[in-house]
């Protein structure tokens, strides 16, 4: 009996070490519970070819003031070194098939003379710029190509925090990688970084490079132009990037497209964010939206009935959550474009219509209805 219980556990032993074998070298599943593992592979095989490499060569000339040292005007004689030749890479992304148009930053190809876009199957093609709009940093530059594969095009105004996202693009000149992450914040502002921002933020890795590359939600829509970073020290990524939402981008890409600019007119307020003081002093329970502080006479908003103290809550029919989306919806807007406001005013809610008309400097100034 002892005899037989020693072989037991002998052999019992050994199928408990065989089977630990096999499972620490065991391969990946395939499956689990009879179901495929998720894989972004087969989103990516279709909106990769819609994104493209970019390369550009221009001149730029030193300035004077930088060599008035002595020394160098005894031994050079004073002489400004000719024009010398600078590179750049970046990123793009296919829009329009049809067309060869490819949106992509304005930094990407701002002073360029010479562009050439690589697609995803290696094919090279020189590009020539269609419009630019160094406000907002967005560019769209043409290639003469067959068979372009375009990427369809998403609603950032959709997106919520914690959405995973993609990021595609050509970081430090390596050729196209695949980065993966989420959406960390929406709407980020105040940075510096363009005069119109409304960025998406993501920890999907982002580098130099990756400027005018897609950043795609799961489905392969295109949802923003990923434009800048957080750097550290060394410039790398540090998990915070930016992309310019694709709603802000399509209203851009209109105007580039159809007038090689963008002829941003104005509505003629100065806003300001609502908070719970202002939202108390109004009346009003929402505490999200911008509230109209003064109205410039005889601009579009006064003409359109405006007044100082509105709240406005929605711009074509989309909600406004602070004076920044004002900005942005109203600079997005070629002039001779019909706006419809939503405002608050005296606890009634109430819809109004106004045509944005060119820039002009006005010195009469309509009062906030609190200070009178």
């Amino acid at each position: 009996m002892k005899k037989f219980n020693s072989i037991r556990f002998i052999f019992s032993f050994v199928l408990f070490t065989v089977s630990i074998f096999q499972t620490t070298h065991a391969s990946l599943p395939t499956s689990v519970n009879g179901q495929p593992l998720p894989s972004l592979a087969p989103m990516l095989e279709k909106a990769t070819p819609a994104v493209v490499n970019i390369a550009t060569e221009g001149t730029r000339r030193p300035r004077r003031q930088i060599y008035t040292d002595p020394l160098f005007e005894h031994f050079f004689g004073g002489r400004i070194p000719s024009e010398r030749r600078s590179r750049g890479t970046g990123s793009g992304v296919i829009i329009d098939a049809k067309n060869g148009h490819i949106v992509t930053n304005y930094h990407v190809v701002s002073g360029a003379n010479s562009i050439v876009v690589t697609l995803n199957d290696g094919r090279k093609s020189t590009a020539t710029i269609i419009g630019t709009d160094p406000r907002a940093d967005i560019a769209v530059i043409k290639i003469k190509e067959k068979n372009l594969v375009d990427l369809p095009l998403g609603n950032s105004d959709q997106l919520r925090v914690g959405d995973f996202v993609v990021a595609i693009g050509n970081p430090y000149g390596l050729g196209q990688s695949v980065t993966s992450g989420i959406i960390s914040a929406l709407g980020r502002t105040d940075l510096g970084i363009e005069e119109y921002e409304d960025f998406i933020q993501t920890d999907a890795s982002i580098n130099p490079g990756n400027s005018g590359g897609a950043l795609v939600d799961l489905k392969g829509h295109l949802i923003g132009i990923n434009t800048a970073i957080l750097g550290g020290d060394g410039g790398g990524n540090v998990g915070i990037g930016f992309a310019i939402p694709v709603n802000m981008m399509k209203n851009i890409v209109k105007q580039l497209v159809a007038y090689g600019q963008v002829e941003r007119g104005q509505l003629g307020v100065v806003v300001q964010d609502l908070d719970h003081r202002l939202a108390k002093a109004l009346g009003t329970r929402d505490h999200r939206g911008a509230v109209i502080v003064e109205v410039v006479y005889g601009s579009p908003a006064d003409l359109a009935g405006l007044r100082s103290g509105d709240v406005i809550t929605h711009i074509n029919g989309k909600k406004i959550k602070s004076a920044n989306d004002v900005r942005n919806k109203v600079g997005t807007m070629r002039i001779g474009s019909r706006i419809n406001i939503d405002i608050f005013r005296n606890g009634k809610s109430k819809k109004l219509t106004a045509v944005i008309g060119k820039t002009q400097n006005h010195s009469q100034i309509k009062i906030p209805i609190w200070d009178q």
